[in-house]
């Protein structure tokens, strides 16, 4: 699993021009889930989202975790994050998960961060969406349960 963590003043996904869902202060989430992917590879990344301390104290200095600032999640479905642009100019997405068991492990995914006691919204999985945030910093990482730097 690959994604791409964005600290927000406040995300918003809208589809066909209507509002999905919106947070404030919290993360953005893209994920994307390869074939190789399983609950492993949740737990990995849940633990470690949930545990970074990328949000300022009253000091300005990043110490403080999604969950001390009663952050909220916004994940949103993100396949083109396993393409591979390596030959031509047309990205493959032969590494990203089939639909189905992407799908599954989206929903658990999704559930992880629930069950952390984290309030969590999320786009639709495999529509058409529109991510509007403010970044907040900006502050941008990128995460791969398969390469854990």
């Amino acid at each position: 699993m690959r994604v791409i963590l964005q600290r927000v003043s406040k995300a918003l996904v809208s589809i066909e021009g209507v509002n999905y869902s919106q947070i404030d202060q919290g993360l953005l989430i893209l994920l994307g889930i390869t074939h190789e992917d399983s609950q492993l590879d949740i737990d990995w990344l849940v633990q470690k989202i949930i545990s970074l301390r990328i949000f300022s104290d009253d000091k300005r200095k990043m110490n403080l975790s999604v969950q001390e600032v009663k952050g909220e999640v916004l994940v949103v479905s993100q396949f083109t994050l396993f393409a591979s642009t390596k030959k031509g100019n047309r990205p493959s997405f032969v590494n990203a998960a089939k639909p189905e068991r992407a799908l599954s492990l989206y929903e658990k995914f999704v559930d992880a961060f629930k069950c952390s006691g984290i309030i969590v919204h999320t786009g639709v999985f495999g529509a058409n969406m529109q991510v509007e945030l403010i970044n907040d910093g900006p502050i941008t990482l990128i995460l791969d349960s398969k390469n854990k730097e």
